[in-house]
């Protein structure tokens, strides 16, 4: 068929058929009396809270895309990994009691990566009671294990 024709015959079905629905509109009044508007101030009120509603499920949903691992935790068993402890040590430097099961470990993290400096002793009490076992810097064993990791360093640039 000729692109032409079928073009022609598209707009006069279009035409006969708003033909139509005018006749209909003119032989069919609307019934009742038009409704009046509602008011401006409800409308608004409406909008906005809808509005409100929206951006509260939007950020919802982004709360829990980010945080689902946390939740998932809580309802499972404790995690096994877990820093027990950091401190500073100046920029970007830094030293952290590591835990693991009954475990922990000294690490040394500075711009070139990260360093196991010594193993500590296992923790006293098992993981079931949720009581780890944390080697506060002024306490003798964090001060012996620090002596202990320092002291070869300090030997070699003796050396040097």
């Amino acid at each position: 068929m000729n692109p032409r024709a079928f073009q022609f015959i598209f707009l006069f079905a279009g035409a006969v058929n708003f033909g139509v629905a005018a006749r209909a509109a003119e032989t069919n009044p609307v019934a009742g009396p038009a409704l009046p508007l509602p008011e401006a101030g409800a409308s608004v009120l409406r909008v906005f809270g809808a509005l409100a509603l929206v951006i509260a499920l939007f950020l919802g949903g982004v709360w829990l895309f980010r945080n689902w691992q946390r939740l998932v935790v809580q309802r499972g068993q404790a995690p096994k990994l877990n820093i027990l402890e950091s401190r500073p040590l100046g920029n970007r430097h830094g030293l952290h009691v590591i835990g693991y099961e009954r475990q922990r470990l000294l690490i040394a993290s500075s711009p070139n990566g990260l360093t196991l400096i010594s193993q500590l002793a296992a923790a006293d009490t098992p993981r079931e009671t949720g009581h780890a076992a944390v080697y506060h810097p002024s306490s003798e064993v964090f001060k012996q294990v620090l002596a202990r990791a320092i002291k070869p360093a300090s030997a070699e640039t003796a050396r040097s």
